[in-house]
């Protein structure tokens, strides 16, 4: 047997990291089982040895290593050498900050530790740290002490530059770094006191030394209108800007579905489907139809098919990874795709060709469900539509509202019918319905 299979021979999850990997190295387990054994804290070199690390594994050891140092399992001592964070009754958590300038350790597991504004001065809001327990405070709460900072989060800080001449500092806007940036007046560059700025931090604070930064960007003065969008952007880390490749991307794609993009789909051009979004929607991602079937209802909702322009991978893919979901702000919304795909090509305008993938669904007089089917097709909105001026034409279908639908009325009218029956068979199914009040912010 090699020395490296008898060194890891008692690793419980040998197997495990065997299936995961073509090379597969210690689990993190076997490396905490290991450091525990030695009974001192150990070197790289030194662990790498009891574990048979050799040339080829070097790497991907000191890789899982690091992962280990920031999830808190490990840490250094001051000549570098391993420890067990566990043997040291240390807690690893995030650092949750207070307006007041005390804090909260938000371990993964256990209770919350308390942080003073003595020790909230060597970290900022979110840092993640190794804390020690060390007592409880006059509120009879758990309090903690700061051993290390495993994780600095706060690279760069958006906030209201303030002083003069020689004494610059910036306010964070997120009031849970209680902390301010120092600005030496040579790193401010163009900023003046009062505007709004992006720091980047050169000096982390330490207890002793405050934060240091520079300033990266001016945003605008603080009455600025829309600043306030602006702020938010950069204190939620929220991605705004597309990548180059994403940009070029999209911009291959011309504005219409090209002949071959609707080869192998069904056309439902001749079906008068419609978008029914609120009154300050951008984009619409589904259309709905709905005619007279013998036994009931045939209804056909339609929704943008993105699949067809974004492939899994691609520097579109990533971007809306990245993002999650688009953002809305009260005057402007943070796309999850760029603008040729989001308000174009993967929105259901009126009176233009969309690919779409669909769900043709027989439903019975009663609002059962029958038999259904997807399919990818190409479509054409008939109308653009709001919840307000369906309410007021189904509401009234003399009403001005109603005369501006013309045709589609009658069809609309079906889908309120068919709407009635799922609602009533959903009733009977004992769905709990809630009541939610939506906020909507109105500028004069």
């Amino acid at each position: 047997m090699k020395k490296r299979d008898i060194a890891r021979a008692t690793d419980p999850h040998r197997e495990r990291e065997a299936s995961r990997y073509e090379h597969p190295i210690p689990s993190r387990e076997f490396i905490l089982q290991t450091l525990a054994e030695a009974g001192v804290p150990l070197t790289d070199e030194e662990l790498a040895q009891r574990l048979a690390i050799n040339p080829k594994e070097r790497d991907a050891f000191v890789k899982r290593l690091g992962a280990m140092e920031r999830d808190g399992q490990i840490l250094r001592n001051r000549k570098g050498a391993i420890l067990v964070a566990a043997k040291l009754d240390l807690v690893a958590g995030r650092v949750e900050g207070h307006p007041d300038g005390y804090g909260f350790v938000i371990p993964e597991e256990g209770e919350d530790l308390y942080l003073s504004p003595h020790e909230m001065r060597k970290v900022l809001h979110g840092d993640r740290v190794m804390v020690r327990e060390s007592g409880v405070d006059r509120r009879g709460r758990r309090e903690g002490t700061i051993v290390e900072v495993i994780e600095r989060v706060n690279h760069r800080v958006v906030g209201r530059l303030h002083g003069e001449g020689r004494f610059l500092f910036v306010q964070p806007a997120e009031r849970r770094i209680s902390q301010t940036i120092l600005i030496a007046p040579e790193d401010a560059g163009d900023a003046r006191a009062g505007q709004v700025v992006v720091a980047e931090l050169t000096v982390q604070p330490d207890g002793r030394t405050q934060p240091i930064g520079r300033v990266v960007e001016v945003l605008g003065e603080a009455a600025d209108p829309g600043i306030e969008i602006e702020i938010a952007l950069r204190k939620h880390d929220l991605p705004f800007k597309f990548s180059a490749e994403a940009e070029a991307l999209a911009a291959k794609f011309p504005p219409v579905p090209r002949p071959g993009d609707l080869s192998g789909r069904e056309d439902l051009r001749s079906l008068e489907l419609v978008t029914i979004d609120g009154e300050t929607a951008r984009d619409f991602d589904d259309a709905v139809y709905c005619e007279k079937a013998s036994e009931g209802f045939r209804l056909v909702v339609a929704i943008a098919d993105v699949s067809h322009y974004v492939r899994d991978g691609d520097a579109l893919d990533l971007e809306a990874r990245d993002r999650g979901n688009s953002v809305y702000f009260p005057r402007r919304v943070i796309p999850m795709l760029p603008e040729q795909l989001s308000n174009g090509l993967c929105s259901l305008n009126a009176e233009v060709d969309r690919l779409c993938m669909a769900c043709d669904i027989a439903v019975g007089a009663k609002g059962e469900i029958g038999r259904y089917r997807f399919y990818p097709a190409v479509m054409r909105s008939r109308a653009r539509l709001t919840y307000t001026s369906v309410a007021a034409a189904l509401a009234d279908p003399r009403s001005e509202a109603a005369l501006k639908l013309k045709g589609l009325l009658p069809r609309l009218q079906l889908l309120n019918t068919l709407f009635r029956a799922l609602l009533k068979a959903r009733e009977e199914r004992g769905a709990i319905d809630f009541e939610t009040i939506e906020t909507q912010f109105v500028f004069d």
